[in-house]
C-alpha cells in the first residue's frame, strides 16, 4: 500500500481539536489509515505574516486511494471543517490546511497536484514536524533531516501534549 505524507495546520479556533479530528475523519473513511503522527507545533506565520501564529503536525497514512482521490478526500475533510479556498486569502488564517506532501515517490505536476509538494523544502513549519516521524525519508532526493537543516526553524516551539 502507498505510504503518504501529509502536513495539517490551522490558526482559527482549537486547531489542536481540529488537527485530532481531521486526522481522524480521514481514518474513518474507506482506504486511509492513519500511521504515525507527529507532536504538535505553534510555528510562526508563513506567507502573510499579519495574523495569529499556525498549529502544524504531520502524518504518515497508507492509502489505496490515488493520489487525486486522495487530494479530493482531504478537501472533503478541509471543507467540512467550512474551508472554502475559493473565498480565502492565499496563506491567511484558516482553521484547516491539509497538503499531501509526498506520495510514495510518485512525481506529479499537474493544474490539481503538484507532488512532491512545490514549496516543502522552503516551510520549516512542515519540516521540524515530519522530521519527528520520518527523518530518514528520502524525498526528491533528499532526507527529510537533511533538508530540516537548509532552514530557519526560529520561533517554532513543540506544544506539550495534551
Amino acid at each position: 500500500m502507498p505510504e503518504v505524507l501529509i502536513a495539517l495546520g490551522g490558526n482559527v479556533g482549537d486547531v489542536r481539536d481540529t488537527l485530532r479530528e481531521a486526522l481522524a475523519m480521514l481514518d474513518r473513511g474507506p482506504g486511509v489509515k492513519v500511521i504515525r503522527r507527529s507532536p504538535s507545533y505553534l510555528t510562526p506565520a508563513w506567507g502573510v505574516k499579519d495574523q495569529p501564529p499556525f498549529i502544524n503536525c504531520c502524518a504518515v497514512i497508507e492509502t489505496t486511494l490515488s493520489p487525486h482521490d486522495l487530494l479530493k478526500r482531504v478537501q472533503d475533510v478541509e471543507g467540512a471543517f467550512g474551508r472554502d479556498r475559493t473565498n480565502e486569502r492565499r496563506w491567511g488564517p484558516r482553521k484547516l490546511d491539509i497538503d499531501i506532501v509526498a506520495y510514495d515517490d510518485l512525481t506529479v505536476n499537474d493544474a490539481d497536484l503538484t507532488l512532491p509538494h512545490a514549496r516543502l523544502f522552503e516551510r520549516a513549519f512542515v519540516l521540524v514536524p515530519l522530521a519527528d516521524i520520518a527523518a530518514d525519508r528520502v524525498i526528491a532526493g533528499v532526507s527529510v533531516k537533511d533538508a530540516l537543516a537548509k532552514v530557519d526553524a526560529t520561533g517554532i516551539e513543540r506544544l506539550p501534549p495534551r
